[in-house]
């Protein structure tokens, strides 16, 4: 097990945020997020995520007014329980993203939160398969942690 001063230091992406706002992200999004909470992990989100968020769930969601309530609840959980450390994003965070856009990748929120993860020397975890390949083709620094890796800590 880590020491505090060895805590693994995560950034989550937006898939990871949504189960707490009370959009279902499914049963592997859940055990990964569970496997979080019983390992010492400094767990850091993005206000891009949020926003990324706010598209999804007008996008999916049915019941309005249950959600309603239940977006609230989570979104004062990751903003105000202290439990998630909101990174704040520098002027080089935003021209690295713009990079990554004209080098291929074309999800501008991906290439924040992965600016944001080099930046900051946090681990990106994510699903997104297609964002590995891009980092790994064009060699660069690989931030990316899988689901499947938490099983090891």
């Amino acid at each position: 097990m880590r020491s505090r001063a060895e805590a693994l230091r995560v950034l989550l992406d937006t898939t990871f945020i949504l189960p707490t706002l009370g959009v279902d992200a499914g049963r592997d999004i859940s055990k990964a997020l569970q496997r979080l909470d019983e390992t010492q992990v400094e767990i850091h989100y993005s206000r891009f995520s949020i926003l990324e968020s706010l598209w999804v769930a007008a996008r999916t969601v049915s019941d309005q007014k249950l959600f309603q309530d239940r977006f609230e609840l989570g979104l004062r959980s990751v903003l105000k329980s202290h439990r998630y450390a909101k990174v704040d994003e520098e002027p080089e965070i935003f021209i690295e993203s713009l990079k990554l856009y004209k080098l291929g990748h074309k999800d501008i929120v991906d290439n924040i939160l992965y600016a944001c993860s080099s930046y900051f020397d946090l681990k990106l975890l994510t699903v997104d398969k297609e964002l590995r390949k891009f980092v790994r083709d064009n060699g660069l620094k690989d931030t990316l942690i899988f689901p499947d890796q938490l099983e090891t800590l």
